[in-house]
């Protein structure tokens, strides 16, 4: 299989929908961005398209409350996904969300890979696990990024990476974990061929 190199610093935004049923047609490939509110997950984005601001970035976390949908290429789409676990918000707004997050997971076809983010701190959340678990019992390969890797020294983070990979190789499923850092660029090239290889997997 011949593997593709993608302009991710050609994506463009696409579309913010509430909900699968205001999304564009379940066709092409689409990777997801998910993680808890606090993770990172717009930073990352906004580090793997070399754009300043495409997904929105907030001093207060959970400020990702819909299905954002960016395009890289006509049927090769980025997914930032509604952030769970932390933000303070009505419970009854936060089940929405949950309910959004829920439905694309289980019903979007064109979903073949998951990113899932975490602080490198904290690690392995329930709500962390849920996703890992969910996306091994669908079939869906991940990546999980350690973020915020630049907060610990050499010697920690090193440790976390171990701790994790050895957590989620419980599993058996198709999960690799790697150290990430939006501010000091660790971790972008693993995140690029990663994508790269899934676009690639999945292309007619």
């Amino acid at each position: 299989m011949a593997i593709k190199n993608h302009n991710y610093h050609m994506t463009k935004f696409v579309i913010s929908a509430p909900d699968i049923r205001h999304l564009p047609n379940d066709t092409g490939i689409e990777v997801a961005f998910a993680g808890r509110s606090n993770a990172g997950k717009s930073s990352a984005l906004n580090t793997l398209t070399q754009q300043k601001s495409l997904a929105r970035t907030s001093k207060t976390p959970g400020r990702t409350q819909l299905i954002n949908l960016f395009e890289v290429e006509e049927g090769v789409r980025l997914v930032d996904l509604p952030g769970y676990g932390y933000a303070e918000v009505p419970e009854a707004m936060k089940r929405k969300w949950q309910q959004a997050l829920g439905e694309y997971l289980q019903k979007r076809e064109c979903l073949k890979g998951l990113v899932v983010l975490m602080d490198i701190r904290h690690p392995l959340k329930d709500l962390d696990m849920q996703m890992v678990e969910w996306a091994v019992a669908m079939n869906v390969p991940v990546l999980v990024l350690l973020t915020k890797a630049d907060k610990l020294a050499s010697g920690a983070k090193k440790k976390q990476l171990m701790g994790v990979r050895q957590a989620l190789a419980e599993l058996e499923g198709d999960i690799e974990v790697e150290n990430f850092s939006s501010l000091k660029k660790i971790g972008v090239d693993k995140l690029v061929i990663k994508l790269d290889k899934w676009f690639s997997e999945h292309s007619a």
